[in-house]
């Protein structure tokens, strides 16, 4: 194809959408944040024993050099030239944590993905040297309660179960990292000299870094017992960490020699991509789990309601922080993944849509999705999933409605917290996520809050936040984020269709169905450790 037949578009940037459940690549006009084509290829997530969680780091590498030569493929047969990817952002699922050989580039060992319990017997044995065993004693530093949730427990039990990952950090060939610092260290050359970072955001959820110095902590370190030399270097969210090398599995040699300069963890990708740059705006994201996220501005606010501080953003080296307020929900999509995976109740997720349409009301039936305990605002890790109110109606369209039902719940239980610590009530709800296609659980939402709910046309919004923040980067300058100049969104709203009272009814049923996943599980120290 010659040259000129090329569609003309101006500068492109790429983004890495690494999630819980797929990888996706895509790739936007930097003038006028149009997706122009992407490709994504699902996860598989590993569960070796009962609240175990892992996924294969080279997987999850593998599936995002395919996603770029797919998305790379598809822009051509649209006559559309590569070489106008001026910059590549990376978004990633947090929290979930990896170890490897900077000398061979392998992993030591698969990562332990954000929702795996195997570490509550470390978080219990932790709270015993913490005066008062108060889980919130950290709360002040880091934003966050002592809870499996975190990487830092995550590497302890690493640490203290796997011999290969002693070995090498005794022989100073570990590298710890989020899937951040695993990508973006693979992608940078690997072990023939690839870069070893991470960003504010996702160092924000490691609990050994301080979000008001924005550094690791020795003392928190020190309590861990992580050695800080395994640590990525922690840098701003958007700035050029290094280039994209030429990668085998890449047949094309596509985006050799391109910078990396974004990166944010997806839900504060989320939150840029909706242009929550504001005090008081937020956002909703409906993925793997749920997770609002309310803009607190310059100033890090500590909740009193079970809500978590964390980093928003840091949009360039020289650029002021932005902390936020979240509210995280462990179980949302992961709960249609289950009823398609685990009973069988639907073939596809999109199923799960015309199932509840087909009843329009869950007839009694609540279900509390507490696969791994209970996140915001309880951070109760002995509870586990229930489904109440059973009765010989209930058919598996019930099950199916309870389960979109239970999103909805969960979102309501962290946006009242949320209202409580900010005081001023959201009057709307900006939504993003791959859930949010589902019209009846939209309506749902916007019926169970009591707010409209609002959904930008363009869902994308995690990848698109990881490309501005690329192409906003020093040294890339493609993409501006003064106000002025971003794009307007076009919105679909969602009205509240039902009277508040039988929202109240529902919602004070929901509670006392949570009260029943309660004191379940107690943790069985010496089931913990590999089956050598």
């Amino acid at each position: 194809m010659a040259a000129s037949d090329r569609v003309v578009l101006g500068p492109l940037v790429g983004a890495i959408d690494q999630g819980t459940s797929s990888t996706r690549f895509l790739v936007f006009n930097a003038k006028t944040a149009e997706l122009l084509s992407h490709h994504q290829v699902e996860i598989k997530q590993k569960f070796p024993k009962e609240g175990w969680v892992e996924q294969d780091p080279k997987e999850i590498l593998q599936s995002v050099y395919e996603c770029v030569e797919k998305t790379c493929e598809k822009l051509n047969q649209l006559n559309i030239d590569i070489t106008n990817i001026k910059a590549v952002g990376v978004s990633n699922q947090r929290e979930t944590t990896v170890v490897w050989d900077k000398t061979t580039g392998e992993p030591l060992y698969n990562a332990i993905v954000w929702l795996d319990l195997r570490t509550q017997p470390t978080v219990e044995r932790l709270l015993k040297i913490i005066p008062g065993q108060n889980t919130s004693f950290f709360k002040t530093r880091t934003g966050l309660p002592l809870s499996t949730y975190f990487s830092a427990v995550k590497l302890r039990w690493l640490l203290d179960n796997v011999e290969e990952i002693r070995q090498a950090v005794r022989d100073g060939r570990a590298m710890f990292g989020t899937i951040d610092s695993w990508l973006i260290w693979s992608l940078t050359g690997g072990k023939n000299g690839g870069v070893h970072c991470t960003d504010v955001t996702n160092a924000s959820r490691t609990m050994l870094f301080n979000i008001h110095s924005l550094e690791w902590d020795s003392e928190l370190c020190h309590f861990f017992d992580v050695p800080m030399e395994i640590l990525p270097k922690v840098r701003s969210s958007s700035e050029i960490y290094g280039l994209m090398k030429m990668c085998p599995s890449l047949k094309s040699g596509a985006l050799t020699g391109v910078p990396i300069s974004g990166c944010l963890g997806d839900q504060s990708a989320a939150l840029v991509g909706q242009m929550c740059f504001k005090d008081g705006q937020a956002k909703n994201t409906y993925g793997t789990g749920c997770f609002l996220l309310y803009n607190t501005g310059q100033k890090p606010v500590l909740s009193e309601h079970g809500l978590l501080t964390t980093v928003a953003y840091k949009l360039g080296r020289d650029k002021p922080v932005y902390y936020a307020l979240e509210g995280s929900v462990a179980i949302a999509g992961a709960v249609v993944r289950w009823l398609r995976d685990n009973l069988g109740i639907v073939k596809s997720s999109s199923e799960i849509e015309k199932l509840a349409a087909e009843v329009g009301t869950s007839y009694g039936c609540y279900f509390v999705p507490a696969f791994s305990g209970l996140y915001a605002p309880y951070w109760e890790p002995s509870a586990r999933g229930i489904i109440c109110g059973l009765t010989q109606f209930t058919n598996k369209n019930h099950i199916a409605f309870a389960a979109l039902e239970a999103v909805c719940f969960q979102t309501r239980e962290i946006l009242d917290a949320m209202n409580k610590d900010c005081g001023i009530p959201l009057s709307e709800l900006q939504v993003d996520g791959g859930m949010t296609n589902n019209k009846i659980l939209m309506q749902l939402q916007a019926d169970i809050l009591c707010i409209p709910v609002v959904k930008p046309s363009m869902p994308e919004t995690t990848a698109l936040g990881a490309a501005m923040a690329a192409g906003a980067a020093e040294g890339v300058g493609v993409w501006s984020l003064n106000p002025g100049d971003l794009t307007a969104v076009t919105w679909e709203r969602f009205e509240p269709q039902i009277n508040p009272e039988e929202s109240e009814y529902r919602y004070a049923r929901w509670k006392k169905a949570v009260m029943k996943s309660m004191g379940w599980e107690i943790s069985e120290p010496q089931a913990n450790g590999i089956d050598k």
